[in-house]
Parts: structure tokens; C-alpha cells; sequence
């Protein structure tokens, strides 16, 4: 009987997700005095809580939210300009590095509020690029599919585990294609800075079969499924709400290090309700939009209740002492190079996907 309720929460979950590209209008309460269009890689499901309650303090909005993956928000955004058309007011992206270079090459208006100024430096760049929550990257499993034995805390563990022909995960594990997911390209650029063995384990991923996602979404779904055993590199986030749905997954902080991403904001230039765009900023930013996030997207807060600005591993202890948050700045500019992002996506594929080519595509 579980096992049927599990197949009909997934086919639920699979219909009423809305599709990427999805756009929906939220007509304002009263008569619409102020009109704000968001672009954001966030699923339209989990960010309708945070609008209603933004447009019970301000009745007279009305607002257009589009679910676009962070690549799309990137380029859809460049294509306005260079097309001299109106664009999104503002930009809520997981593409922490595109954010930064449409920053960085002038496509940002700067904002300062007393709700920015409280952000922790690492959290914000030059007052146009400012992280709205705190994203831990875990690793999920099938609990059904892995004993608590073999679940792996670190990626050393990832690793041995992969290389064991009797763990029997080939065609069993899942990531994203970094070739497609800005996000996933981030993630796997971050490994690399960070970790001595994300070649050996992109490797041992690529000998395994590793089955590849553009979105969250497709690989936590395969994942409860049983499909797969397990997935790397995913956003917590999402993660724990398929657990609190009652999905049979486990998450892994990795101990090693657990990369964090900020879900990052950005009010573009020449946006045409540049002011409600930063209202709208002020108000995730502020107390009573941290706690919204938290409580019904499931997003970690990068303020505390108090509106303090959290430090980077102040959170429950030991375990999270290995959290590595990726602060916005040029640094994330480096992978984002022409040339440094086809040659780091042909080792990809290499080991990842050996045997195919492809060109890789600029951002």
C-alpha cells in the first residue's frame, strides 16, 4: 500500500509542478496601483505563498512571476536589451554566477535599504547582487535502495562506494548535466576549487552510468521512484520537501565540505518597476520574508529571526562547521570565460559522458 501511495503522490507531484517557462499573473487584491514582473528559477507551487503575503502588505500589486531555469533568466534578460524591450523588474536566480556577471558587465541597478545593508558581506556584491537564502548541496538516497551502512558522508565514502562492483550502482546515480544546468556547472566548478578528488569521482559517476537532469525536480523524482539509489550535488531545499511529503529519501550534509548556494536578486537595469522591484527585495529580505521562505518554501534564511545577518557555519554545530558558503564576487566570474568553460566541459564529458561531443555552449 505504501508503495502505491508512493507512485500516486509522484504522478500528483508531476502534474500540478508547474513547467519550466510557466508564467502566472497574480491579480492585485484591490485596484492596482504598482505592477512587478519576476523572472526566478524557484517553482511557481512554492514561491505563491511568498507573493500572497507580499500582496496582503501591498494590495495594489499586481505581479507576474515567470518559472524559468537560471540559464533562461540569464539570457531572456540579454535578449530584451539587446532587442531594446521592456524585461523582467526583477531577477531571483540559483545561477549565482550569471547573476554576478550580468552585475558585473552593468546590467544592475544598485539598492541600498536598511534591509540590505544587514546582510553578511559574502552574501552581496556592490549593493546589485544580494543572496536571499542559504542553500545547502546534499547528497540524496533512496532509503529503501541504501542501507544506513553504506550511505556515504563524505565524498571519499561517494567515491569508494561508486567503485564497488558489488554496491551495484551503475545506471543507479543521478547528478545534474552540467552542460544544461547552469547550476550544476556552478556545483561542479565549486568541486573543483574545493575538493582534491572531484575528478576521480566525476570518473567514478561516469562508470557508473550517472544519469543526468537538467532540473531538481526530474532527479528527486527518480530518486523516491527507486530508480536511482542516489543523486549528488542537490539543492536541500527541494530535497527536504519531498521528505516532509512523506518521499522515502534520506539527505546528506556532505562532512568533507557542504558547498551552500545563495538564491541570489537582482533588480535589472532599465527595469520598468525598478522601485517595487526593491520593495519586493526589501520584503524577502526582511524578517517577516525570511521566516516565508523558511516555513513554506523551504529556503534557509540568510538573516535569523532577529533580522541579524547569520555567520557563514553558525548553525547547529559540528556537522555544519563544513559548510562552505560560495560567496558572490568576481570569483565566480572565472568559470564563465569562453574558453575556461569549454575546455572545463570537454573534461566533463570526457569522464562523464565518454564518447560524446559536443560544442560547448556559451552561458
Amino acid at each position: 500500500m505504501r508503495g502505491v501511495l508512493l507512485v500516486l503522490w509522484s504522478l500528483l507531484a508531476a502534474l500540478v509542478q508547474a513547467a519550466p517557462g510557466d508564467v502566472r499573473t497574480f491579480k492585485a487584491p484591490h485596484a492596482v496601483t504598482a505592477r512587478l514582473r519576476i523572472h526566478g528559477s524557484t517553482d511557481i507551487e512554492n514561491f505563491a505563498a511568498v507573493i500572497a503575503d507580499y500582496q496582503r502588505l501591498r494590495p495594489g500589486t499586481e505581479i507576474e512571476y515567470a518559472d524559468l531555469v537560471a540559464q533562461d533568466i540569464y539570457r531572456r534578460h540579454l535578449q530584451a536589451r539587446a532587442g531594446g524591450r521592456a524585461g523582467a523588474d526583477l531577477l531571483i536566480s540559483s545561477g549565482m554566477d550569471l547573476q554576478t556577471k550580468l552585475a558585473n558587465d552593468g546590467h544592475a541597478l544598485a539598492h541600498r535599504s536598511a534591509a540590505t545593508a544587514g546582510l553578511p558581506a559574502w552574501s552581496q556584491w556592490r549593493h546589485e547582487a544580494f543572496g536571499i537564502s542559504y542553500e545547502p548541496v546534499v547528497i540524496v538516497y533512496n532509503k529503501r535502495l541504501l542501507p544506513p551502512g553504506k550511505v556515504p558522508r563524505t565524498r571519499r565514502e561517494l567515491l569508494a562506494l561508486l567503485r564497488d562492483p558489488a554496491a551495484g550502482l551503475a545506471g543507479k546515480v543521478g547528478t545534474y548535466d552540467v552542460s544544461r544546468s547552469s547550476v550544476g556547472y556552478l556545483l561542479a566548478t565549486q568541486d573543483h576549487q574545493l575538493g582534491s578528488m572531484a575528478g576521480a569521482l566525476q570518473a567514478a559517476l561516469g562508470a557508473n552510468r550517472v544519469r543526468l537532469e537538467e532540473r531538481t525536480g526530474p532527479l528527486l523524482d527518480r530518486v523516491a521512484r527507486g530508480e536511482l539509489a542516489l543523486a549528488y550535488n542537490v539543492l536541500g531545499s527541494y530535497a527536504q520537501a519531498r521528505v516532509d511529503a512523506g518521499a522515502p529519501l534520506g539527505i546528506v550534509l556532505p562532512e568533507d565540505y557542504t558547498l551552500v548556494l545563495l538564491r541570489t536578486a537582482l533588480i535589472p537595469r532599465g527595469a520598468p518597476n525598478a522601485g517595487e522591484a526593491g520593495r519586493f527585495l526589501d520584503y524577502l529580505l526582511s524578517p517577516r520574508g525570511q521566516a516565508l521562505l523558511a516555513r513554506q518554501v523551504g529556503l534557509q534564511p540568510i538573516r535569523a529571526a532577529d533580522g541579524a545577518p547569520l555567520a557563514p557555519h553558525a548553525r547547529d554545530g559540528a556537522r555544519v562547521r563544513a559548510l562552505r558558503p560560495i560567496p558572490l564576487g568576481p570569483g565566480l566570474l572565472v568559470y564563465l570565460d569562453a574558453l575556461k568553460r569549454r575546455q572545463f566541459l570537454e573534461a566533463w564529458r570526457s569522464t562523464v559522458q565518454p564518447g560524446r561531443k559536443e560544442a560547448a555552449d556559451a552561458p
